[in-house]
């Protein structure tokens, strides 16, 4: 009798391919996984970034307004979204006890408008304005009026104090 050896086993790589494909399952949810916090983490900073954008300040309009010798004394801004303009005293000049500085906006074609009077004699303070409130406006003025500013149907006392033009800024 011949001895006939025994046939030959392939190698069982069943194993391997059961191991190889739990490490793809494992490699596949680590990956989901980590993807799906990065897609949070993205829409928490996207929603910080429009919280951030909506107390922005957007200025639309600027002016410095100037002395005699323009020496800047008067930094006025307009944000639309906070509707008032933003006055910052760039010099130490004050009204006297029984004066006011008010501002007023120049047009070419009207009669000064008077945006308010200056109650402060902080180093900033805020008039409320409209977004239409400096639309065709070339210049704006400061002038000393008496106590509580110019009466109703007044105008201006001239000269003017500090004056500059308006400059409309590219949104």
């Amino acid at each position: 009798m011949t001895d006939n050896p025994p046939p030959l086993t392939p190698p069982c790589h069943a194993n391997r391919w059961r191991a190889a494909t739990i490490a793809c399952l494992l490699l596949l949810a680590l990956g989901l996984t980590a993807g799906m916090s990065m897609f949070e983490q993205f829409k928490a900073q996207i929603t910080d970034l429009q919280a951030k954008l909506k107390t922005t300040a957007r200025i639309k309009y600027i002016a410095v307004l100037m002395d005699a010798q323009r020496a800047p004394a008067l930094l006025v801004t307009f944000d639309p979204q906070d509707r008032a303009l933003q006055l910052q005293r760039l010099n130490s000049v004050k009204e006297g006890r029984e004066d006011s500085m008010q501002l007023w906006a120049l047009s070419a074609n009207r009669e000064p408008v008077s945006l308010g009077v200056l109650e402060s004699s902080g180093k900033t303070l805020r008039l409320a304005a409209s977004d239409t409130t400096l639309t065709d406006v070339q210049q704006l003025a400061i002038s000393v009026e008496n106590k509580g500013g110019a009466g109703t149907g007044q105008g201006p006392r001239l000269p003017y104090l500090f004056s500059g033009p308006v400059v409309q800024k590219a949104l």
